[in-house]
């Protein structure tokens, strides 16, 4: 099924918010990812014009100390015997959500015990359902659309903080998208530049510290506004190079209040955090062209919750 109903004519959900669990069948662990078909494929490599390469992952320990509270940084050790010819390595204390990141359909859910499509805590914790090995083996590839944020609130004269809890509504995102010159499309991967990861990056560690203290991070605003919005533009995914793609902290109360409760738990919406857009986004200021064929692979790990995107866009 490709064609989706509008937010409002999704059932209502019973803590709120609209539900798209059995759009795919009873038993499916991709949610939007399913929106990627052969056909949109071959349409997305068509828009490859230069050959021009933007891997969009952070280095590993890029965001160190790392945002959310119980993740580290890997620890790197190279293997070598001195005078032989070759050398090995191995990482430990490995978070694959502490850099550049998919979450999996299993990272959130709805509420306890109901993840997206109706899987179960179980289900997610004996890797059965909903995690990354689904979409490591079905792969992500499609048309790229990356709005502006950065830019645009600059042209509109907006004041932006980067380092602050600063939402962009969904007029907001509006702007970005007709300051782009895009019609978003069934299917598209929507990339949103906020500025967040180059700036993170670029700070003191006093700075950065505090940052990870308070998980104080610009993102797209909570609210069922925005859950119809994301829902009606009918994306496979939302990737930003900030720490939740919405703004955080959140209000953990409500599903709508933290909405990776309704866009993954509910929606099944892939989400991409932490990704560096910040060189796509430079090249599509200059040459105008915000849309670019994007293919990912995230790793083939069983019953993984999250893997880095090893995402490339292509222009």
């Amino acid at each position: 099924m490709t064609d989706l109903p509008s937010y409002d004519e999704l059932p209502a959900a019973p803590q709120g918010g609209r539900s798209a669990w059995g759009l795919f069948g009873p038993d499916d662990n991709l949610g939007l990812v399913n929106l990627l078909t052969a056909e949109r494929v071959v349409e997305a490599a068509r828009l490859v014009r230069r050959g021009a390469l933007f891997p969009l992952n952070a280095p590993l320990n890029a965001f160190a100390p790392a945002i959310a509270t119980g993740r580290g940084n890997p620890r790197h050790h190279v293997l070598h015997t001195p005078g032989t010819i070759g050398f090995d390595d191995v990482y430990d204390n490995f978070f694959p959500q502490a850099s550049s990141q998919w979450d999996s359909l299993g990272h959130v859910g709805y509420a306890p015990d109901a993840f997206y499509n109706g899987a179960t805590e179980a289900d997610v914790a004996n890797g059965s359902r909903n995690t990354i090995d689904h979409w490591a083996r079905h792969g992500i590839a499609g048309r790229g659309v990356l709005l502006d944020m950065v830019r645009t609130l600059a042209d509109a004269g907006k004041p932006y903080e980067v380092g602050s809890s600063r939402a962009f509504s969904v007029e907001e995102l509006e702007m970005a998208r007709e300051r782009a010159g895009v019609e978003l499309r069934t299917g598209d991967i929507l990339i949103i530049h906020t500025g967040f990861a180059a700036w993170y990056t670029a700070q003191p560690m006093a700075v950065r510290a505090g940052v990870a203290r308070a998980s104080t991070t610009p993102g797209v605003a909570s609210g069922e506004e925005m859950c119809r919005y994301l829902w009606d533009l009918h994306v496979a995914a939302v990737a930003s190079d900030t720490f939740a793609v919405e703004v955080f902290p959140p209000s953990f109360g409500e599903p709508t209040g933290f909405i990776h409760r309704i866009l993954i738990g509910q929606f099944g919406m892939a989400l991409g955090e932490l990704w560096w857009t910040e060189d796509l986004a430079a090249d599509c200021a200059q040459d105008g062209v915000n849309e670019f064929f994007l293919v990912s692979a995230p790793l083939n790990a069983p019953g993984g919750i999250g893997s880095p995107p090893n995402a490339v866009a292509i222009k």
